[in-house]
């Protein structure tokens, strides 16, 4: 019987043209995309599973995508084709062996994200960020995202009909920068519920606009209640901006 081994593959996409990243009847997603490329170059079947969804016109800065396969695969080799392949707005930046067990989903300690506004026009950055033309008070934007820290249920920016068994995550990070008239706001956890990151954003920016303050923040978070919770920010500002796996899981 032919050995089989377990690739790790490392991607980033523009998610402006696709219906996010999981396959669906109907709709144009990464995941085919990925899987179509990858079965050609390999002359058999291939179905990645990624390390998490991001939903339509969402972008990747860093996805791993793990798949299984019974040739031992040059890399250099690989890389080459997969670009060649792929569309122009997805690419392959490296692939590794890791251990049979080792799952692209199940075994990230943490996901981080970013989400990009700009305060003025920008025709550069039209499908990458959220046109944002009100002043904004990022200090005050700032103290509310550190309450994100030291609170555990997040069912008042999930999604109201989503399967999840608990709306419990792990924030470590949550904080906005600001370059000129770029903001980002960088957040990491150890799991993110649907839609979870466009709600917060979408919230914090009404912190900025005055029209809620820290005090009102936290009882959104203390509610449980999406409809407390502001609209959320458009899709098209939010990248998915990197995956962290122990380093034991390569081979």
């Amino acid at each position: 019987m032919n050995e089989q081994y377990r690739y790790f593959v490392e991607i980033a996409y523009k998610g402006t043209a696709y219906h996010g990243w999981q396959i669906q009847q109907n709709a144009h997603s990464i995941q085919e995309e990925v899987n179509l490329a990858f079965s050609k170059i390999l002359r058999s079947p291939v179905e990645v599973m990624g390390s998490g969804r991001t939903d339509t016109g969402v972008h990747a800065i860093q996805q791993f995508v793990h798949f299984d396969s019974i040739l031992d695969i040059d890399s250099a080799d690989f890389l080459k084709r997969a670009n060649s392949i792929l569309p122009k707005d997805i690419a392959v930046y490296a692939i590794r062996k890791v251990k049979p067990d080792v799952h692209a989903r199940f075994q990230a300690q943490w996901r981080s994200y970013e989400y990009h506004i700009t305060l003025r026009k920008q025709p550069f950055l039209e499908e990458q960020a959220w046109y944002c033309f009100y002043q904004v008070d990022l200090d005050k934007m700032n103290q509310a995202a550190l309450l994100l820290l030291d609170h555990t249920d997040f069912e008042c920016f999930s999604r109201v009909k989503t399967n999840v068994n608990n709306f419990n995550c792990k924030i470590k990070v949550a904080h906005w920068e600001q370059k000129d008239h770029h903001l980002i706001f960088h957040i990491t956890a150890n799991r993110f519920l649907r839609g979870m990151v466009r709600a917060i954003v979408g919230t914090l920016v009404k912190v900025g606009m005055g029209k809620m303050d820290k005090e009102d923040f936290m009882l959104v978070l203390q509610s449980q209640k999406r409809s407390k919770a502001g609209s959320s920010a458009p899709a098209h500002g939010l990248f998915l901006s990197s995956v962290t796996y122990p380093e034991d899981i390569y081979i």
